[in-house]
């Protein structure tokens, strides 16, 4: 039996934030939510979680409404619960709370036994000088490279 793997990636992150820390969340979705995840038909590129009542909900995260349902379809830009261990969200609010970090969605996948799961970071934005030495690291790299693959 092959397996469809989902795999969505907020490629944006890295470059715009500092990843300091990396937790594996649950999502607790309605039928429909599933079904388009598996689909493939998600994106997080524009979201980020928040504490609300002391539990994490992540927000702004796109997940399309599935094509065959009812009129009992979901809201693709509902906040979906995420779902972690108290002594992490205990942690994961006090840092964000008192050092000014944010929780930013890094990937969303399907796991072996079918469920989805959110890989969240606890991040610090990148200044500009930073953005910039990424993008000079990078170039370097590109040129290092292809100085190799010219020697080989």
């Amino acid at each position: 039996m092959e397996k469809n793997r989902i795999n969505i990636k907020n490629r944006k992150a890295k470059f715009q934030y500092e990843i300091l820390d990396k937790f594996t969340a649950g999502i607790k979705l309605a039928g429909t939510e599933i079904k388009s995840i598996r689909a493939g038909k998600a994106g997080i590129a524009e979201s980020f979680c928040e504490f609300h009542r002391g539990e994490l909900y992540v927000i702004n995260m796109h997940v399309e409404e599935y094509s065959h349902a009812t009129h009992f379809n979901h809201n693709p830009k509902s906040e979906r619960k995420l779902l972690l261990n108290k002594t992490e969200l205990r942690k994961l609010e006090k840092q964000v709370s008192q050092s000014g970090l944010t929780i930013i969605p890094l990937r969303l996948f399907i796991n072996d036994r079918g469920l989805a799961k959110l890989t969240i970071g606890l991040c610090k934005g990148k200044k500009v000088h930073d953005k910039r030495e990424t993008i000079k690291d990078r170039e370097n790299k590109r040129k290092l490279d292809r100085i190799k693959k010219e020697f080989n």
